[in-house]
């Protein structure tokens, strides 16, 4: 399961549990009505909670990070799981945004909300 926010600049998602292909799909959603009106965008991603994603959802993933290459400009992933770390890392291969990996929210709003900050602390993937 997941919960979306929509902000004017940014979307934010937390999953719960396993996230299925449809949580993926309402995401995307979400995603490309706020590009829709303000691109390039903001994500924050809270993973924390996340058990697992089926295979579907990982293509899905792929794929919708490779159609939309120039939509995001920071993407701030809040997780302590290497795998979903790796998945971030692989993805900056494909968009064009800045992506970093933070332990706490806190850390991770900070980032995204003062762009004097854009070298504050969390994992850059570069």
């Amino acid at each position: 399961m997941i919960t979306t926010d929509i902000m004017p600049e940014r979307v934010e998602m937390r999953a719960y549990g396993t996230v299925t292909l449809s949580d993926c799909k309402a995401f995307e959603e979400a995603s490309n009505y706020r590009v829709l009106f303000n691109r390039p965008i903001d994500l924050l991603l809270d993973l924390r909670s996340m058990t697992g994603y089926s295979l579907d959802v990982a293509i899905e993933e792929w794929r919708y990070a490779r159609a939309h290459p120039s939509d995001f400009r920071r993407i701030a992933v809040l997780t302590d799981d290497q795998f979903v770390t790796w998945g971030a890392w692989f993805s900056q291969f494909v968009v064009d945004a800045d992506i970093r990996i933070f332990e706490t929210e806190r850390a991770a709003r900070r980032w995204l909300d003062d762009n004097s900050l854009l070298e504050e602390s969390g994992s850059t993937l570069h």
